[in-house]
C-alpha cells in the first residue's frame, strides 16, 4: 500500500483544484480547435511549483522524487492532457536528459528557463524510416570547428513550431545502430531549421505534432548534449518518460471510471438506475481493477526511483499495462454511457481517442513487450536476424 504523505496529498489538491477550476471547462476547446497550452498558463505552473518538480532546486526547480511529479501530472491530465504536457516534458522528459547527462554550464544555461515557464524542450527521435527502431536514426550530426551541422528530417514530434528547443537525436558516424547516436539541443529560430504542417490527429489535439527539416542547420559543439556513443545511457531517461507517458494514460482511465460511476448511478432505464444491473456492475469492477492496478504499477516503479531513475524492467511494465488499461477502460466507458459515450459533448470518445496515442508514443507496447522479457531474462533479443 502506498500511503501519500502529507505534502504530497496537499500537491495532489493544488493540481486538483487548479485543474478543475481553470482546465476541465475549457478542454473540449483545446480538444476541438487543437490549442496549445497558453504561455502564460505555462508560467502560472511555474509560479505554483508544479511545472518542473524533478528538477534540481539550484535551478529553479522542486528537486522532488519523481512520484510528486507523476502525482500532479495525473490530475492536471484528468482535466486535459493538453494541460498535463509542460509538465510532463519538464519533470520526465527531454529536460530530464539535461539534468542528468548534461554539463554543469549547460544545466546553468537551459534548466533556469524550464523551471520558469519561460521554456520548454521538445525531444525529436523519430525519422520516416526510424520509429520503433529508434537506432535507424538517419539524421546527421557533422562537426565543423565549433559547431554541429545538422541534415535529416524528423517525424512525429511533439510540440514541433511551438516548443522552443528540441533535444535532437542524431547520428554522428557511420558506425551502425546506437554506437554513432548521440543528441544536440537546437533552438526553434535555429537557421535551417523548417517545420512541416501540424498533423491531424486521432487524438493528442493541443499537443501537436510535426515533421522538422534540417538543412545546414548549424549549432554549438557545446550545445552537444549527448555525444557520440551515448545513446544506450539514454535508457535511464527512457525509463522515466516511460513512467509519465503511464501516468497520461492512468489519468484517462481514472477520469473514465469516475465519469462512468456517475453516470451509471443518474442514468436510469426499465425503471431504475443502471448500476442495478449485474452486468453494469461487473464493467465498472473491471474498470476499477485496471486502473487501481495500474496505479500500484507506476507507484512501485516511481516510489524504487527516487529522485533518480525507475528499474527499467518496472518503467516497462507499468507503461505496458496502463497504455492497454486506458484503452480498455475508456471503451467501457463508452459502452457503458451508451450513445453519450459517443457523443464528443460527454467527453468520454476524446478519452478514447486520447489513450491510443499514449500506446504508441514512447515506445509501443509492443516493443515494451521484448525489452520487458529482456529485462527479466537478462539477455538482449536482435530483432535485425
Amino acid at each position: 500500500m502506498f500511503e501519500l504523505s502529507e505534502e504530497q496529498q496537499e500537491l495532489k489538491a493544488l493540481a486538483a483544484k487548479l485543474a478543475a477550476q481553470e482546465y476541465a471547462p475549457r478542454a473540449r476547446d483545446w480538444d476541438a480547435n487543437n490549442e496549445h497550452l497558453p504561455e502564460v498558463e505555462r508560467k502560472r505552473l511555474a509560479d505554483l511549483g508544479l511545472l518542473a518538480l524533478t528538477l534540481p532546486e539550484q535551478h529553479g526547480g522542486g528537486g522532488r522524487p519523481l512520484l510528486d511529479a507523476l502525482i500532479v501530472m495525473e490530475e492536471l491530465a484528468k482535466a486535459s492532457p493538453v494541460a498535463a504536457w509542460p509538465v510532463f516534458e519538464a519533470s520526465t522528459g527531454p529536460a530530464r536528459v539535461i539534468d542528468l547527462f548534461g554539463t554543469d554550464e549547460q544545466k546553468e544555461r537551459y534548466l533556469p528557463d524550464v523551471t520558469a515557464g519561460r521554456s520548454t524542450i521538445a525531444v525529436s527521435i523519430s525519422e520516416p524510416d526510424a520509429g520503433s527502431a529508434a537506432t535507424d536514426v538517419a539524421t546527421t550530426a557533422r562537426i565543423d570547428g565549433d559547431e554541429v551541422v545538422l541534415n535529416g528530417t524528423k517525424r512525429w514530434c511533439s510540440g514541433a513550431g511551438h516548443s522552443e528547443k528540441y533535444l535532437v537525436y542524431v547520428r554522428f558516424s557511420s558506425d551502425r545502430g546506437a554506437k554513432g547516436i548521440g543528441a544536440v539541443l537546437v533552438d526553434k529560430n535555429a537557421g535551417g531549421l523548417e517545420f512541416g504542417p501540424n498533423e491531424t490527429l486521432m487524438g493528442f489535439r493541443g499537443i501537436g505534432s510535426a515533421d522538422m527539416f534540417f538543412s545546414d542547420v548549424r549549432v554549438p559543439v557545446t550545445d552537444i548534449i549527448v555525444p557520440q556513443g551515448g545513446f544506450g545511457r539514454l535508457f535511464e531517461a527512457f525509463s522515466i518518460e516511460r513512467l509519465g507517458n503511464a501516468t497520461m494514460a492512468l489519468a484517462i482511465g481514472q477520469t473514465a471510471v469516475d465519469r462512468t460511476a456517475r453516470y451509471v448511478e443518474e442514468r436510469k432505464q426499465f425503471g431504475k438506475s443502471i448500476v442495478d444491473f449485474q452486468m453494469v456492475q461487473a464493467a465498472l469492477a473491471d474498470m476499477v481493477i485496471d486502473v487501481e492496478a495500474a496505479r500500484l504499477l507506476i507507484y512501485r516503479a516511481a516510489s524504487n526511483a527516487g529522485t533518480g531513475a525507475p528499474p527499467a524492467l518496472e518503467a516497462s511494465i507499468a507503461k505496458c499495462f496502463a497504455n492497454g488499461m486506458a484503452k480498455r477502460v475508456s471503451d467501457l466507458a463508452i459502452q457503458l454511457h451508451g450513445g453519450y459515450g459517443y457523443s464528443a459533448e460527454y467527453e468520454i470518445e476524446r478519452l478514447h481517442r486520447d489513450s491510443h496515442g499514449w500506446a504508441l508514443a514512447g515506445g509501443t507496447p509492443a516493443m515494451q513487450r521484448i525489452r520487458i522479457a529482456s529485462e527479466y531474462l537478462g539477455r538482449r533479443f536482435d530483432q535485425r536476424r
